[in-house]
């Protein structure tokens, strides 16, 4: 077991709240800058290698502060944290694939049937059945990424697979951040992250690597590993103060963000069968956040 010491849980909601919107600024911060980077040339494998280099580097020296004792980087939770690491790495390198083909907002719009995804997987995974109003909002979401996608219309992108496929990781990746939290350290999630992305993608950029040809265009490529251990460390954290359904709904701040970077950089402005399909899934994904949290009020016992 890690020397490093594992924060016990509270109820914090507030804090919790306010981490998982600074959370999600960064991402929409990563994501821009990704957009930018991928049109300005830049392989989206190495994009990513960089995001996850940075982590590495600000996490490792985190934990090494107590000093370089090999105990402190050990978990008994090994196989779950490295199999979490798996799944961000995964979904990040084809995130950064198809913002070279899509827009932010087709993505962010996509990646949010996430938390749809979180009730479909929780009997399966966490014995949590869903009730009618809740399979509603499962039918309710998929009609919303139907209407995103266009899967039978010639507005239809095969990387849009790919954002639906980083749906379901980002799923399983939230189920596992709140299953860990609590018994394996930020610091020790946050290490294996880095570490696992950076020697997964280590051998794509070693014969592809391509210089920036802009000041801009370095400063962003070397903030991408800062925004994403900063995104991820709130977020971990605010996995702590407040349960994955109270958090829920402030992660569509996301998608309000990215189209405000969007309209100011590029001037894009989403059509309206993505604004359509993007409140169809932010409203199923809020009607099962509602579902979820009257029955939890329901089985919690009286003076508790």
């Amino acid at each position: 077991m890690s020397r490093v010491a594992v924060p016990a849980l509270e109820d914090r909601a507030t804090l919790g709240i306010g981490m998982m919107l600074a959370a999600w600024l960064f991402f929409s911060m990563i994501d821009t800058s990704v957009k930018w980077l991928v049109l300005a040339g830049l392989p989206a494998l190495q994009l990513a290698f960089m995001r996850y280099v940075g982590h590495f580097v600000i996490s490792t020296w985190l934990v090494a502060r107590g000093g370089m004792d090999v105990e402190r980087f050990k978990t008994d939770r090994l196989g779950l944290v490295l199999f979490r690491a798996y799944l961000l790495t995964s979904s990040t390198a084809l995130n950064f694939i198809a913002l070279l083909y899509l827009p932010l907002t087709v993505t962010a719009s996509i990646m949010f049937t996430s938390p749809i995804l979180v009730c479909l997987l929780g009997w399966p995974l966490l014995g949590e059945r869903a009730g009618p109003w809740r399979i509603f909002g499962i039918v309710l979401g998929f009609v919303g990424v139907l209407v995103v996608m266009r899967p039978f219309g010639t507005e239809f992108h095969w990387a849009m697979l790919l954002s639906l496929n980083n749906a379901l990781a980002m799923a399983l990746y939230s189920i596992l951040t709140r299953k860990l939290s609590g018994v394996v350290s930020t610091e020790i999630m946050q290490f294996y992250m880095g570490l696992f992305g950076t020697v997964v993608l280590l051998p794509t950029v070693i014969w592809t690597w391509t210089n920036p040809t802009t000041t801009l265009d370095w400063v962003l490529l070397v903030l991408l590993g800062v925004f994403g251990w900063a995104g991820h460390e709130l977020l971990t954290r605010a996995h702590r103060f407040a349960t994955a359904n109270t958090l829920m709904p402030y992660a569509y701040f996301f998608l309000l963000f990215l189209s405000i970077s969007s309209y100011l950089i590029w001037g894009h402005i989403p059509d309206a069968a993505t604004l359509i399909g993007a409140a169809i899934i932010i409203g199923s994904g809020l009607l099962i956040w509602v579902r979820t949290r009257k029955r939890a009020v329901l089985r919690t016992p009286p003076g508790v």
